[in-house]
């Protein structure tokens, strides 16, 4: 039952068909300057007992941006079908007053609820205003075309998926919907955000430029829950480079031995490009970036923990190194990140070709 259930945080329990007028009641009876909404955001999960959790992830999303904020935990193995509501809001001090508030509704979906998801739901979305929709956990068989064309931005994370390969092909048949542009976002891919920055910026070095024909061998090391994280930044040098798929990974293994995954290009040039991907599950989600030529190493690093990457070019004498930021763990501060940029994440899509080869999925 519900009521078992730690709700500390959610704000108190409201009916679905009173949310409304509650909600209205709520900010007459509060002094807070400003109601504020520049997007829906909506936080869904398939575990029952997210919700506290997921309320408390929204209560430090909200400083940065204004929003509804709707919560839904879909409790799919409960015989009875129900939905509970709850609204609160989350209100930020300026000048030890409150200033900002965001409204949430939390709501708890049980059993055959789930097929009024859209219709209780979604009726409470701002109207105007974006969705934003953050799919926690495996992606399953509720993702589906009548409810992503309801989303303008879909966040979700590979790293949660056991078979990355099913879930990318839900991805990019809801991103290939031509009456539908939706924007996706996997966390996966913006963990190596500043990797790519720091190889960008290395490369406009003219010692490295002069290189990038001459490469020959790349590594990353990786925990191993991130293989996706790694193989979409693999993707990435692959597309930039424009290199061509390979030989076989049998001959992959041959060329590189010893290395836990192996993957084989061709350069435009001709030239065999050996990578190899090694697990740490010690060390930070993405730990180590290396590509390296003739006389040549570059080298983007991280310690488990540390907020900062370590750059390194070394060249025939010529050495460069320096520090710069590292993207965070936790996936709230992920989503925060990635929505702060915004941008409709035209070089993921551009690098999925390459990666749905890397991953088995093309």
């Amino acid at each position: 039952m519900a009521e078992t259930l730690q709700m500390e945080g959610l704000g108190f329990e409201v009916p679905v068909g009173s949310i409304d007028g509650e909600l209205k009641k709520l900010w007459e009876a509060d002094e807070a300057s400003t109601n504020a909404s520049l997007m829906n955001f909506a936080v869904y999960s398939e575990d029952p007992g997210s919700l506290v959790r997921n309320s408390g992830i929204v209560r430090e999303f909200t400083e940065e941006h204004a929003c509804r904020a709707i919560l839904i935990a879909m409790d799919r193995e409960a015989g009875e079908a129900d939905i509970h509501a709850w609204i609160t809001a989350h209100c930020h001090l300026a000048h030890g007053r409150k200033s900002v508030c965001c409204e949430q509704i939390a709501f708890l979906l049980r059993g055959t609820a789930a097929g009024r998801m859209r219709n209780t739901v979604f009726a409470h979305l701002a109207s105007d205003l974006p969705l934003v929709f953050w799919w926690q956990g495996e992606l399953t068989d509720l993702f589906e075309e009548s409810l992503y064309r309801l989303i303008d931005r879909f966040v979700f994370d590979s790293a949660d998926w056991e078979d990355p390969a099913e879930g990318f092909a839900r991805i990019r048949e809801a991103a290939e919907d031509v009456q539908h542009r939706i924007v996706v976002q996997d966390l996966s891919w913006t963990r190596s955000n500043h990797f790519r920055l720091a190889v960008a910026a290395l490369f406009d070095d003219l010692v490295a430029q002069r290189a990038i024909p001459e490469i020959e061998e790349v590594r990353i090391v990786a925990q191993p829950g991130h293989r996706t994280a790694a193989l979409l930044m693999l993707a990435w040098l692959a597309t930039q480079a424009q290199w061509r798929p390979g030989l076989e990974l049998g001959l992959a293994a041959e060329r590189a031995e010893g290395c836990d995954e192996c993957h084989l290009f061709e350069s435009r040039g001709g030239k065999s490009v050996t990578a190899r991907i090694d697990w740490d599950a010690e060390g930070a989600p993405l730990g180590l970036l290396e590509i390296g030529a003739p006389d040549l190493m570059l080298r983007i690093s991280r310690e488990p923990g540390d907020t900062h990457l370590v750059h390194r070019l070394e060249r025939a004498g010529h050495v460069l190194e320096q520090c710069g930021p590292a993207d965070p763990d936790e996936s709230a501060e992920l989503v925060g990140s990635q929505l702060s940029r915004g941008g409709r994440n035209s070089l993921f899509r551009k690098v999925w070709p390459a990666f749905f080869d890397l991953l088995g999925a093309g």
